[in-house]
């Protein structure tokens, strides 16, 4: 009898803190925190291999025109000779996509009809350079010779400024063309591609003028006038296109600005002369 009562007092007293706890929450046990299973990490793509390296072939493919025992100095001179004289990079004349390896591009193919255009105009050359020789046989010390720079001076079109303003002019109008003498100006001024001297601009004001445009000759003439404003010359023209327009009063100004500059004007004179009358 003893053993069962001294049994169930030891039963109450292990059950007394459990459920006490029951009744104080602030007594519980806090649940252990469960580790969250391991995550599998996401599958990496596998690293693409750098582009191949391109170099100078040993011995060049298809060649037309340069002789085919040239040998990678060569090319390699010829062709950045083509690009420094053009302004032009590699996919102008061949197979290729601009911003993407040399080793990429497909340089023995024909399928860039510019290619063909650099293979006569190469020839051309060969032909010019030999009738020099022929002109002047006895430069043997100081020698004229021709190469793309020649006449392209960096651009892939070898024209005159006067030759780009005037197709622009007839194609679209006086302030496009004002347009894009700015922006050649900002580009080349310094880069001996185009002459931007006063002639240049005053020749397109007199083409303006033999189109019976004479609000766009003002224009062009105003423009040559502001880039070169001490040239008695300038405002001589500027003077004759406001007169074709009927502008007497600035005619005579500018007749006036054009003598001050130049005494000798001999034009300038008879017209203020003419005008005064």
């Amino acid at each position: 009898m003893k053993i069962r009562l001294l049994i169930l007092v030891a039963v109450v007293v292990l059950t007394l803190p459990a459920a006490f706890a029951a009744l104080d929450p602030s007594r519980a046990q806090t649940p252990r925190a469960q580790t969250p299973p391991a995550q599998t990490p996401p599958a990496q793509t596998p690293a693409q291999p750098p582009p191949a390296q391109w170099s100078w072939p040993e011995k060049a493919k298809n060649l037309k025109q340069l002789p085919p025992d040239t040998d990678k100095a060569k090319l390699r001179a010829v062709m950045t000779g083509f690009t420094r004289s053009l302004g032009v990079r590699c996919s102008y004349c061949h197979v290729g996509k601009e911003g993407e390896p040399l080793s990429t591009y497909d340089f023995a193919s024909d399928d860039n009809p510019k290619k063909e255009i650099a293979r006569g105009m190469l020839k051309m050359l060969g032909s010019v350079n030999e009738q020099l020789k022929q002109i002047r046989p006895a430069d043997t010390k100081d020698p004229v010779n021709m190469w793309c720079n020649t006449c392209h001076h960096g651009v892939p079109r070898p024209r005159t400024l006067v030759e780009e303003l005037s197709l622009t002019y007839d194609a679209v109008g006086v302030d496009s063309t004002i347009a894009k003498y700015n922006r050649l100006r900002t580009a080349y001024d310094n880069a001996g591609v185009y002459d931007f001297r006063e002639g240049s601009l005053n020749a397109m004001g007199y083409h303006a003028l033999e189109k019976k445009d004479t609000a766009g000759a003002i224009a062009l003439f105003k423009l040559n006038a502001e880039n070169y404003p001490g040239s008695s010359n300038v405002h001589d023209s500027l003077a004759e296109a406001y007169l074709a327009a009927g502008d007497t009063t600035k005619s005579i100004t500018e007749y006036e600005r054009s003598y001050s500059i130049d005494p000798h004007n001999d034009n300038a004179v008879k017209m203020l002369q003419a005008l005064h009358r």
